[in-house]
C-alpha cells in the first residue's frame, strides 16, 4: 500500500509536492526578494552622492577662480601703488571682480586724467604693463581691466546709450547704420545694447583697427 500511494502521487503537482519544497531554499528566495529594494536604494543614493560631488566640485572651481582673480587684483594694486608713488600721483585703488576679470580702479586724484591720455591710449598702455606685472608673479596671462578716473566706466555708459539710440533709430527708420571703429571691448558694449532692442540686430565688419559695429533692421 505504501508503494502504491507513492506511485499515485507522481503524475501531477499535489499537496505533497508543495510540502517537499526545501525550507532553506525558500528562506534564500525570501531573502533575495527582501534585498532587492535595498540594492535599488543603494543605487539611488550612489547617483545622488555623485550629483552632490559634482556640485561640490563646481563650487570649488568657482571659488578657486574667484580666489585667483582676487589675487590678480592684489598684485596689480601693489604694482600700481608703487607706480603712483614714483610718479608722485595721488589716488585711491579699488579692487573688484566682474565675471572672469579682475577689475582695478584708480580714483580720487586731481591729475589722474594725465594717466588716461587721448582716447585712453596711456590707460591702455598702463593696463598692459599691469597685466605683465601680474603675469610675472602668477605665471599666467592676465585679463584684468584697469580703469582710471572712471574713464572706462563713463565710456561704457556713453557707448551703451549710443548703441541704444542707433538701434532705436534703425528700428524706426529701417535700413542699416554703421558706427565708428571701436575696440573689441567697446564693440561688445554696443552689441549688448543693441540686443536689448527688439526688431534690430548688430554685427561687426571690417579689419582691426577699423572694425566697426553695423546695426541692421530685422525684416
Amino acid at each position: 500500500m505504501t508503494a502504491e500511494t507513492t506511485t499515485h502521487g507522481e503524475p501531477g503537482a499535489t499537496e505533497s509536492d508543495a510540502q517537499d519544497v526545501d525550507p532553506q531554499n525558500a528562506e534564500q528566495n525570501v531573502a533575495v526578494e527582501a534585498d532587492s529594494p535595498i540594492v535599488e536604494s543603494d543605487a539611488t543614493e550612489s547617483y545622488a552622492g555623485a550629483a552632490d560631488a559634482d556640485a561640490a566640485d563646481a563650487d570649488d572651481e568657482e571659488a578657486d577662480d574667484g580666489d585667483r582673480l582676487f589675487e590678480e587684483g592684489e598684485i596689480a594694486g601693489d604694482y600700481l601703488e608703487q607706480l603712483l608713488d614714483v610718479l608722485d600721483f595721488d589716488g585711491d585703488i579699488d579692487l573688484d571682480v566682474d565675471g572672469d576679470r579682475a577689475i582695478v580702479s584708480i580714483d580720487g586724484g586731481d591729475d589722474l586724467a594725465k594717466l588716461v591720455g587721448r582716447n585712453g591710449e596711456i590707460l591702455d598702455a598702463l593696463q598692459e604693463l599691469t597685466r605683465l606685472a601680474v603675469q610675472q608673479v602668477t605665471g599666467d596671462r592676465s585679463r584684468l581691466m584697469l580703469d582710471i578716473a572712471r574713464w572706462r566706466a563713463d565710456r561704457r555708459e556713453r557707448l551703451a546709450r549710443i548703441g541704444t539710440d542707433v538701434a532705436e533709430r534703425v528700428r524706426d527708420n529701417g535700413g542699416r547704420e554703421a558706427m565708428d571703429p571701436m575696440t573689441p571691448f567697446e564693440r561688445k558694449i554696443v552689441h549688448d545694447a543693441v540686443a536689448a532692442v527688439d526688431g534690430v540686430m548688430s554685427e561687426s565688419e571690417g579689419v582691426e583697427p577699423k572694425r566697426r559695429v553695423v546695426v541692421i533692421k530685422i525684416e
